[in-house]
This record gives C-alpha cells, sequence and structure tokens, in this order.
C-alpha cells in the first residue's frame, strides 16, 4: 500500500518537513493533508496547540511496474527495455530486447501469468480495477491476428462442411478475440466449451443466421 506518515511540529512547514523526510520524497510526489494548522495560544503562552499534517506518497504507477518486473529480469538474467503508458483504466507496458523472447513462454503463458500477478500489485494501489497489459515485441498483437486468421479460416471450413469445429485451448483473452473476430460471419456462432484452463472455442455451423 501507499506509505503514508502525520507529523507534529509547531509550524505546518516543519511538519511538512519531517512527514517528507521520513518519507523519503518531494513535496510534487506527496499528497499533503493538514490536519491541524495549531495556533501559540494566548499571549504565544497559554493553550499552544501544534500543526498536525498528513503525507501520503502519490501513486506512481512506473515505479511499481519496474519494482515488480526489474528484480524478476535481473534473476532470468533478461535485460529488458520498459515503454509505460497509462489511459483511463488501462495501462500499458511493452517490453523490448535481445532475450525478451524468453518471457512469452509457451502459447504465451510465461506472459500472461506475470501479466496477472502485475496486475494484482498495481491494483493493490488503485481505487478502481486497473486493467494492465503486458506486452513483448508486439506478441499480443501479432497473435490476435493469428487467432483473427484461423478462426475465419475454420468458420469457412464450417460453412463448406457444415460440421462444428473445435479449436485449441486457448485463455479468456484469446477466446473473446476468436469469438469476436466471427460476430458477423454468416450461418456461423460461436460458444465456448470445458474448464479452464483447458477452455476452448467452438465454432458451430448455424444455418439462418444471416449477419
Amino acid at each position: 500500500m501507499l506509505r503514508s506518515v502525520i507529523k507534529e511540529a509547531k509550524t505546518v512547514d516543519e511538519a511538512l518537513r519531517q512527514a517528507l523526510e521520513e518519507l523519503g520524497i518531494d513535496e510534487d510526489q506527496a499528497e499533503i493533508e493538514i490536519i491541524n494548522e495549531g495556533n501559540k495560544g494566548l499571549l504565544g503562552l497559554i493553550g499552544n496547540k501544534n500543526a498536525v499534517v498528513k503525507v501520503t506518497e502519490k501513486l506512481n504507477i512506473e515505479i511499481i511496474v519496474k519494482d515488480f518486473l526489474e528484480p524478476l529480469f535481473e534473476k532470468m538474467a533478461i535485460e529488458a527495455d520498459m515503454e509505460i503508458t497509462m489511459e483511463d483504466g488501462l495501462i500499458n507496458i511493452r517490453l523490448t530486447g535481445d532475450d525478451v523472447g524468453i518471457i512469452i513462454g509457451r502459447r504465451g503463458e510465461t506472459l500472461d501469468a506475470l501479466q496477472y500477478l502485475l496486475s494484482l500489485v498495481i491494483n493493490r494501489y488503485t481505487l478502481d480495477y486497473t486493467r494492465v497489459i503486458l506486452d513483448v515485441a508486439d506478441y499480443r498483437k501479432k497473435r490476435a491476428e493469428t487467432l483473427q486468421r484461423l478462426a475465419k479460416r475454420v468458420a469457412e471450413k464450417v460453412s463448406r462442411t457444415r460440421r462444428n469445429i473445435t479449436l485449441e485451448a486457448m485463455n479468456p483473452y484469446e477466446r473473446r478475440i476468436s469469438h469476436s473476430s466471427l460476430q458477423e460471419f454468416p450461418n456461423i456462432n460461436t460458444q465456448s466449451v470445458g474448464e479452464e484452463p483447458n477452455r476452448k472455442v467452438v465454432i458451430r455451423y448455424a444455418p439462418g443466421i444471416d449477419r
């Protein structure tokens, strides 16, 4: 979770300085809440109240991502460059480098596992759910294009033979690609069957469905 401290001192500035120093951050990296501005009391002698300030470090997605991935890559003896972009509710992390292919794993299984773990870490710090996409050298884009071509090729065969065909087991993301790529295909519908991690897409002949 994000670190936070409460400091009490004679002035707001002094309490703020102490809090920033303890957290080891600059003021522009902090969320600052003045709980009590303090006062000097009567004649500066009676009823003095110290200022109280709460300082919380701001969410820095780039630091969170690097703190999670860099130690893993070091253990795997991998040098990877990271490109991190953020939009509303979405974080894209693109990895490039000479040895990053090993991160993909068989049919993207290692990449999917890392993406899942990274999503858990990031969403510990966010109030609203944030979607995380971890990609290696545009693997996901290329994989999506391959799945789209496969689904359409199989759908054409199903239309000719009028026999249903079941694709290989896929993760939820890849199944969504297969389903969506055939939404406009005439006389074809799709259905996911089975249990994870062996859930598959069935491409069915459905006469009368004219899109």
